[in-house]
């Protein structure tokens, strides 16, 4: 699991096609210290797990469906990554709870300065269309960030000074594809309304505001 705030922007060092799927390797400094063999790393919001551990970079294997639902397929010697270590039980949520699953890929469509700030615009497929709403939470190539409008067919994301510096979204360019990742606690209500009518016709007992206060939740 993540929280969305990218400790450092990496480099592709190479990206070698393996059958189906591709090993990156990336260098990076932050991130590396203490990060072992099978921890996870978050590379442009995709959860991937290092291999080939060394000071100054890893490796991660990418499967087929990665490839194909993400971006990574399209990096390249060279290419600028937004980073993020796993969370720990210490570490201080100061985004919001992001997988690093990608749902869907979305398209960078411009950005407008207003005094040192963004409003960035990012056009996104209809698939995850329910689970954006405005101030509510989405993550762009692993970056929490904060709906500050909607539209039928785009989001605006309000970017601060220092998400502009430390992350890759300032090295974008219109039609660029970039990774979104919903958030899951929608995902989870979604389920929990389609599937409330089938436990209700088989006589199951279903969740209520009645039953959560009995379990504590007030």
């Amino acid at each position: 699991m993540f929280t969305g705030i990218i400790e450092e922007l990496g480099r592709v060092r190479e990206l070698e096609k393996r059958g189906e799927g591709a090993r990156l390797v990336i260098e990076a400094r932050a991130v590396m210290d203490g990060t072992q063999e099978g921890d996870s790393i978050a590379v442009n919001g995709v959860c991937l797990t290092a291999v080939d551990v060394r000071s100054g970079s890893f490796a991660a294997d990418g499967s087929s469906e990665t490839l194909q639902r993400s971006t990574l397929g399209t990096l390249r010697a060279g290419s600028v990554v937004n980073l993020e270590r796993a969370v720990t039980p210490a570490t201080r949520l100061g985004g919001h709870i992001v997988q690093g699953h990608v749902d869907a890929r979305g398209k960078f469509l411009s950005a407008t300065e207003h005094g040192g700030s963004w409003t960035v615009r990012i056009a996104y497929p209809p698939e995850i269309a329910r689970y954006l709403v405005f101030k509510g939470s989405v993550a762009v190539e692993g970056i929490s960030l904060t709906v500050a409008g909607l539209e039928r067919e785009y989001f605006e994301i309000a970017v601060i000074p220092k998400t502009w510096a430390v992350t890759n979204l300032s090295r974008l360019r219109s039609g660029d594809e970039v990774n979104l990742e919903a958030d899951i606690i929608a995902k989870y209500v979604e389920r929990i309304l389609m599937v409330a009518p089938e436990i209700k016709a088989k006589g199951q007992p279903s969740l209520t505001i009645e039953k959560l206060a009995e379990l504590g939740y007030k």
